[in-house]
């Protein structure tokens, strides 16, 4: 089973004149620890409420992500990277798919796309982007990854859409990863986002803490959206964004693990609000990926 670090800390200590050079580090570790992805969640604002006993605020640090996918990409060489996931509303398709191709071409074959139907009112409204009701929100998800496919194909003419019109789709030069870089689709959503993942996605997430009996139901019915796609759903992998600490408590974070590894989950992204993130990276490596190797081994 594979492990990824989800970071979405930016209140570190030395403040903005050594955020950098920290991210930069905790990547690194976390890539010669054995992860295989580095993800951030896609916001402007940091996001509200409690997490693992920390109380968060819209004022607390937050940087854009695709700015600080772009720095990583130069501070690292094996490791994944991606946003886990990129609202829909936040920027163009044809942008975004150009951004993601850049991120892929620089890092030279490591960009993933995630994607899912935003939810952060308070972003939208606060930095003056729309924020349409949730429908069509994720019909816009849609259309959003019908254009990014076709940018990444030989098509490069028009596309036409309910919400969207592009009037070419020249993508050059195209992602080094071929066909293109994989595709994540975040969520649980059972009649939509699920049905979106069968027909678009390579990797799927189950939301944070969502329970192996929930991950369970919702592979049956990710199975059954595969069915009406023609699509078998062994060619999508099962991801997990994990809110349980895997440090305070490793056997009962490997015991869990394991009982997600039975259901057909084989990544999961964990995360950390603990003040020295490098020092949290390089545990994982000692303490937790060796053991998350041999499970499903």
């Amino acid at each position: 089973m594979e492990v990824g670090l989800h970071f979405i800390n930016f209140t570190l200590p030395g403040g903005p004149d050594t955020l950098g050079s920290t991210l930069a580090d905790i990547a690194k570790a976390a890539e010669q620890s054995g992860c295989t992805l580095f993800t951030l969640a896609d916001h402007f604002f940091q996001m509200e409420g409690q997490v693992s006993g920390v109380t968060r605020s819209a004022q607390d640090a937050m940087l854009e992500g695709y700015t600080t996918l772009g720095f990583l990409a130069g501070q690292t060489e094996r490791i994944r990277l991606g946003m886990l996931v990129t609202g829909v509303m936040y920027r163009y398709p044809g942008v975004l798919a150009k951004t993601v191709t850049t991120l892929d071409v620089l890092s030279r074959g490591r960009a993933v796309l995630g994607l899912g139907a935003a939810w952060y009112g308070r972003e939208h409204t606060g930095l003056g982007v729309p924020y349409p009701p949730l429908g069509e929100r994720f019909e816009r998800l849609d259309e959003t990854l019908q254009i990014c496919l076709q940018m990444w194909s030989d098509d490069n003419g028009a596309y036409t859409g309910r919400h969207h019109a592009l009037a070419e789709t020249i993508c050059v030069p195209p992602p080094i990863q071929r066909p293109r870089p994989p595709i994540i689709i975040g969520g649980g959503g059972e009649k939509k986002t699920l049905r979106l993942v069968a027909r678009y996605a390579d990797i799927w997430c189950a939301p944070g803490g969502a329970s192996p009996a929930d991950v369970q139901r919702k592979i049956e019915v990710l199975a059954g959206h595969c069915a009406a796609e023609g699509r078998d759903p062994a060619d999508i992998r099962k991801a997990i964004l994990v809110l349980q600490d895997p440090l305070a408590d490793t056997d009962g974070f490997i015991s869990a693990m394991e009982e997600y590894a039975r259901l057909g989950v084989d990544l999961a992204m964990v995360s950390t609000l603990a003040p020295d993130p490098v020092d949290f990276a390089n545990r994982l490596g000692d303490q937790v990926i060796p053991r998350m190797a041999q499970i499903g081994s």
